[in-house]
């Protein structure tokens, strides 16, 4: 497996559309049942002449679908397939079923196989990646409702729902020492205050629930029977210390390794000391580094449900954003690999950008950065012996979404979108470019010189670290023309992006040296918005020749368990490939206008906690 082509004992605690243009996941409200099974398909031209092969089969279950893609030994993908998932959403309480989704993801995966032409025997590994939502199973594998509706298929919290602030807000004033692992606090969408909330409010689901999983995890589960949990889910989502197995780094006994890193102490102070039970048998007795080999791979029902082989290697899971790192972080020019081959501190340079439904900030370090705001350092979480930076943003796809989707012109655009078999960002990205010439602006990016965007319409995660945050928008006027929503939808996506150089700036300051962006993911195929980071981050963006990252990431732990690269950082090596690299602006008059706009961004939110603090004290 040659370089890469154009087209890698401390304490425990400080006790101190089937449209390939610029897809995002749309946030549905619905309690329909699921419609009957509609799959999108992909497949590359050659894929049905292809001799006899081994294959690596990758599963990515997003918010919206579950997605299924077929790889080679090349890294190429030859066939994906989607098939959407229900959603429930009632306020702050954002519900799926465990039931449904696995019914999506054997419909996606056998028509994925379908596509490709490949047999069950070509199949040799397989990886399941999910959002990190939690799932709620009895002893016998049922589901357990975790809704106030009662309805029992309804037993998957999903990853953005922001039910347990408060209880946030209770453990975080516990101060404990697992706290300076996660930025200094817990987020509403990590797994102990979603957990508390259901102890406090569905006590007969508590009592009942036999399992506790994040969703990666419960794919893994449900595929091969083995409830080991992946080091990447335990530690980023549920407090557990990574770095208890620093001197268990041998990999081929992980798979075995006794989950050493939990810290009883937290869970007994925050009120859930039951989980401790059993050696932690609800949340997690034993644990693995990603990509190890489960249990004895795929069960005989699992894959006949699934159309594959009994046996086939499974691969312990990975959170969806931490598998688009595993399919993209080593994306990079010929040039830069062959020069970084041997240096383990390269990929400690760049930032891979996760970008979907929301945006996922992943770096890595060979040490262990605290960063205030910023999730992490989780050790192996992501990459076997790096201490994983975790930045993020709550809603950027689903936030571009709303504003276009709620605005009066939206329903019009959509039509003519449709009508001319674009996108509608493509159109509105073509508004922007002919208003630029209309208006004699010197850059495309002075049009939104007098609307500025905070894009925290669903809190903030990182750096602030502040899940009540609001979003703000200053400049609107009476106008509800199609020009007046693309520039909102053009600050929308400006915002985003000084958002991302404000989680880059905050790493760089304790510690990290980014100096280099990898973007994947939907909102990646959008021309404007990478641009737009390029220009406002002042770094280069490397677009991985394959858009679906997530997809090669989980199919690279598919490709791990089966053996064919001894580590996940070699078949990283092997099976990342980067595509095009997008520069920013070197016109100094755009550097500084962002410098500008960015300056009144950061301000906003300071603007922000003055108005709170103003009427908390009127309400005083």
């Amino acid at each position: 497996m040659g370089g890469r082509r154009m087209s890698e004992r401390t304490p425990l605690l400080d006790r101190r559309n089937n449209h390939s243009d610029f897809y995002s996941p749309r946030l549905a409200s619905s309690t329909s049942a699921r419609p009957s099974i509609s799959v999108e398909m992909t497949a590359s031209p050659a894929a049905s002449t292809a001799p006899l092969r081994s294959v690596f089969l990758g599963v990515d279950v997003g918010t919206g679908s579950a997605r299924a893609g077929i790889f080679d030994e090349e890294g190429k993908l030859l066939a994906s397939a989607s098939s959407p998932i229900q959603i429930w959403k009632e306020g702050d309480c954002i519900e799926q079923s465990s039931t449904d989704i696995w019914h999506a993801v054997c419909a996606a995966v056998k028509s994925a196989c379908s596509l490709a032409s490949i047999g069950a025997k070509e199949v040799v590994g397989i990886g399941f990646a999910a959002t990190c939502s939690l799932v709620a199973v009895d002893a016998d594998g049922s589901p357990v409702t975790v809704s106030w509706s009662g309805d029992s298929r309804r037993n998957v919290i999903v990853w953005m729902d922001h039910r347990a602030v408060k209880q946030a807000e209770r453990i975080n004033a516990s101060n404990s020492p697992v706290l300076q692992y996660c930025g200094g606090s817990l987020s509403p969408e990590m797994q102990p205050p979603k957990l508390l909330w259901v102890k406090e409010n569905l006590k007969e689901s508590w009592s009942i629930a036999f399992r506790w999983m994040d969703l990666s995890d419960w794919l893994s589960y449900r595929a091969t029977g083995d409830d080991t949990r992946s080091l990447c889910t335990t530690i980023c989502k549920w407090t557990y210390l990574g770095h208890a197995h620093m001197e268990q780094i041998d990999q081929k006994d992980s798979r075995d390794m006794e989950a050493l890193g939990w810290d009883d102490d937290f869970w007994e102070e925050i009120g859930l000391g039951d989980l401790i039970d059993g050696h932690h048998a609800k949340i997690g007795r034993s644990v693995a580094f990603p990509g190890h080999p489960l249990g004895s791979g795929l069960t005989p029902a699992a894959a006949k449900e699934l159309g594959l082989w009994a046996g086939t290697p499974v691969g312990t899971s990975l959170i969806d954003a931490h598998a688009g790192g595993i399919g993209a972080m080593e994306s990079v020019l010929a040039s830069d690999s062959d020069a970084a081959a041997d240096n383990k501190e390269a990929i400690c340079h760049r930032m891979v950008l996760v970008c979907g439904t929301s945006t996922c900030h992943m770096a890595v370090s060979q040490s262990k950065l605290l960063i205030p705001g910023v999730w992490g350092p989780f050790w192996s979480a992501m990459i076997p012996q790096y201490w994983l930076t975790e930045g993020g943003q709550s809603a950027t796809g689903a936030l571009l979404d709303y504003l276009i989707e709620n605005h009066v012109a939206s329903p019009h655009l959509a039509n003519r979108a449709a009508s001319q078999g674009t996108s509608v960002f493509a159109l509105l990205n073509k508004i922007l470019e002919s208003m630029m010439q209309e208006l004699n602006c010197p850059f495309l990016a002075a049009l939104t010189k007098d609307l500025h965007v905070l894009p925290d319409f669903h809190g903030n995660r990182s750096p602030v670290a502040d899940p009540t945050a609001k979003g703000m928008i200053c400049g609107l006027t009476l106008d509800t023309s199609e020009k007046q929503l693309a520039l909102l939808y053009f600050a929308t996506v400006q915002g985003i992006a000084y958002g991302t150089r404000h989680i880059i700036e905050q790493c760089n300051a304790h510690g990290h040296k980014l100096d280099t962006l990898i973007a994947c993911g939907g909102l990646a195929k959008n021309p404007l918005y990478i641009q737009q980071h390029a220009d406002i981050t002042g770094y280069p963006v490397i677009l991985p020749r394959e858009s679906k990252s997530v997809l090669l990431g989980a199919a690279i732990l598919g490709a791990v368990a089966a053996k064919k690269y001894t580590t996940l950082h070699d078949a990283m090596k092997a099976l990342n490939v980067a595509g095009q690299v997008i520069y920013p602006s070197k016109d100094p008059k755009v550097k500084k206008y962002h410098d500008a706009k960015y300056r009144i961004f950061r301000d906003l939110y300071e603007k922000q906690i003055s108005y709170r603090s103003t009427m908390t004290e009127a309400l005083t």
